[in-house]
């Protein structure tokens, strides 16, 4: 193996970009800048990494090191802030130029997602103490606390769309375009398409509906309002072994695309509309984590390191820890036009 973990055979083929600095110990999320091809890794070595991407190089902007490990990151619109949850409970907002972090709020519980909504100047979170909350930096407590049926698992948001997947294969759906007064209700409640726990979710780019990725290597498409769009398919299993999808995330400008990211080591890219796998990248023995398109899609960045399916057994100090970007070709990422 070479570099952090990419077969050697993959990167004669592929020459993905690898971070030269790699985390301390696991990987939990990546999130791009919305402005700039500029991308942060949160770990669970309690620490964030941020990298700008030129070209052929990774460089290393900064780091910061919190108070328990990251289980989500995410931008502010503008680039300049980023927010972060974890296990210790907090939601905090790092000021990128002052290098300064503040603590919007916390949980009961760890933290499993964060995301800025610009179009409502807040923060949303998503913890295991079974609430979301919105924060306001105006204030301490949070605007708005909704209570949920289980802890949050898997969570996207697309305004208006918000998909929440929580424990025992809940699904919630919200509306976020009702506004917040009192109280926030779900506009969906279901069970996952699955049989097994989620770990993954996607909102469509066009707000119709969600993709769940789940622990038995398959993939379940919902939509909301068109049935037809509604069917589950294998993704990350093969005849001897079957993996969690650890990542999904849809093409930003190709609204049909989706990369799923699975504890085979491998990412794939899918035509959902056609129902069609357009290119499977067998990256690495090691498993990947989170994966993330930037703003444009030119680029698709995933994380190599232990997702825990093994258990502590096969937990070891030197396993490989990398964020790697890749430059997506056109014909990967879109089924190919035939000739009339």
């Amino acid at each position: 193996m070479a570099d952090g973990g990419l077969s050697a055979q993959y990167l004669s083929s592929n020459p993905d970009v690898v971070a030269k600095e790699a985390p301390g110990d696991s990987i939990s999320s990546l999130a791009w800048s919305p402005v700039q091809d500029v991308i942060a890794a949160g770990s669970w070595d309690k620490s964030i990494y941020i990298w700008e991407v030129n070209g052929q190089d990774m460089l290393a902007r900064t780091s910061y090191v919190l108070q328990a490990p990251v289980l989500s990151c995410s931008f502010s619109s503008d680039g300049l802030h980023l927010i972060s949850g974890g296990c210790d409970h907090k939601v905090t907002m790092r000021d990128l130029q002052a290098q300064q972090t503040i603590e919007l709020g916390h949980h009961e519980e760890p933290v499993r997602f964060v995301s800025a909504l610009e179009e409502l100047k807040l923060v949303v979170s998503g913890s295991w103490d079974k609430t979301l909350c919105f924060w306001s930096p105006q204030q301490s407590k949070p605007v708005l606390s909704v209570p949920l049926p289980e802890r949050v698992f898997a969570m996207d948001v697309k305004y208006p769309l918000m998909v929440v997947g929580c424990a025992d294969r809940q699904v919630l759906t919200y509306d976020l375009a009702q506004g917040l007064k009192t109280q926030l209700n779900s506009t969906n409640s279901m069970f996952s398409g699955l049989k097994m726990q989620t770990r993954s979710v996607s909102c469509f780019p066009d707000r119709t509906g969600f993709v769940l990725g789940g622990i038995e290597g398959r993939c379940s498409v919902k939509g909301l309002d068109d049935q037809s769009k509604t069917f589950t398919f294998k993704c990350h299993q093969t005849q001897g072994s079957i993996s969690a999808v650890n990542a999904l995330d849809f093409h930003p400008a190709k609204p049909s695309t989706l990369a799923s990211v699975g504890g085979d080591g491998s990412f794939i890219f899918w035509e959902t509309t056609q129902r069609k796998l357009l290119r499977k990248f067998d990256a690495s023995s090691m498993s990947l984590t989170a994966g993330k398109f930037n703003s444009t899609g030119s680029l698709f960045a995933y994380a190599v390191s232990y997702d825990w399916s093994k258990g502590h057994e096969a937990y070891h100090e030197n396993l490989p820890r990398q964020v790697v970007v890749h430059s997506c070709k056109e014909d990967e990422v879109a089924c190919k036009t035939s000739e009339s």
